[in-house]
């Protein structure tokens, strides 16, 4: 399969999903800049492959007559040449635990490997999850602590950088939950408040999927993850996080407010903020045009 092939399967699968899982909470895109970039790729003859996967959410409640408040979210990522690879998938649980997460994960992707090489999968994973997940709730591993300890010293941690862009942010309860979910997760970054809004958090990857999680079920006009950065840290620790961070804290900024309900920012001053940081290619990703 030429890889410009296995981009439109990429394609065709993730709007069967669409179609399957309309709603939000169901069925979420968090790179749409990568899906962008793959619809051109596919488009045009002349157009470089994409620089970065296709990620999205599939959250899967399963079929257990005791488990109406049970949530599994599997976050997918596709590489550049799935469906000839198998894909990234991360099943999570709030009420798995560590050791129950590494063998649900270990099990779903020795089912992949057996089922699904070289043909697209996500419906088949979703469905394995529904069928399968809700039993290692309860389950314990057959096998010694020893080769729970080694799997997750295997495991490597990434480091996440989200690029949240929001119709508006106007309402203080919502700045307030930003403020303090980055701090109880141990993320940094910035929230700049009014129209549009702009927020950044960072951290670890499970910290700032939690933070997407809570934060867009609140209710927006419009809400998306514009950009992410991934970084893989093998056997990273504390001080390999550390200096991953661009930001030391999260915290609210405001750039000389304007306009009639004082809510637009001075996005030159926005810019010039994002280029201290490193970071100021991410103005263009936000607002179509080269800073100044």
């Amino acid at each position: 399969m030429t890889n410009r092939e296995e981009a439109e399967v990429q394609i065709s699968e993730l709007d069967l999903l669409a179609s399957m899982f309309p709603y939000e909470e169901e069925f979420t895109v968090t790179d749409q800049l990568a899906v962008a970039e793959l619809k051109h790729y596919v488009e045009n003859e002349s157009a470089e492959m994409p620089s970065s996967k296709v990620q999205f959410i599939l959250n899967v409640k399963p079929e257990v007559s005791n488990a109406s408040m049970v949530e599994f979210s599997m976050a997918c990522a596709l590489p550049l040449k799935y469906p000839t690879v198998l894909p990234e998938i991360t099943v999570r649980s709030s009420l798995l635990s560590r050791s129950q997460q590494i063998h649900l994960n270990s099990d779903l992707k020795t089912y992949l490997m057996q089922n699904c090489s070289g043909e697209p999968c996500m419906l088949s994973a979703r469905e394995w999850v529904k069928d399968h997940a809700a039993a290692y709730i309860d389950k314990e591993l057959s096998s010694s602590s020893v080769t729970t300890s080694n799997a997750m010293q295997s495991e490597d941690i990434t480091f996440t950088r989200l690029w949240i862009y929001s119709h508006h942010i106007y309402n203080k309860q919502k700045r307030k939950n930003i403020i303090d979910w980055a701090k109880e997760l141990s993320l940094s970054g910035f929230c700049m408040p009014g129209k549009p809004g702009v927020v950044c958090v960072e951290g670890l990857q499970s910290s700032c999927e939690e933070f997407w999680s809570r934060v867009r079920r609140l209710t927006w006009k419009r809400i998306l993850i514009r950009h992410r950065e991934d970084v893989s840290l093998e056997g990273g620790g504390h001080a390999e996080i550390q200096k991953q961070r661009k930001f030391s804290t999260l915290e609210e900024k405001c750039f000389d407010a304007h306009g009639a309900r004082g809510n637009h920012m001075d996005l030159g001053q926005l810019y010039r903020f994002l280029e201290e940081k490193g970071c100021a290619d991410i103005f263009q990703m936000y607002f179509g045009v080269e800073g100044h």
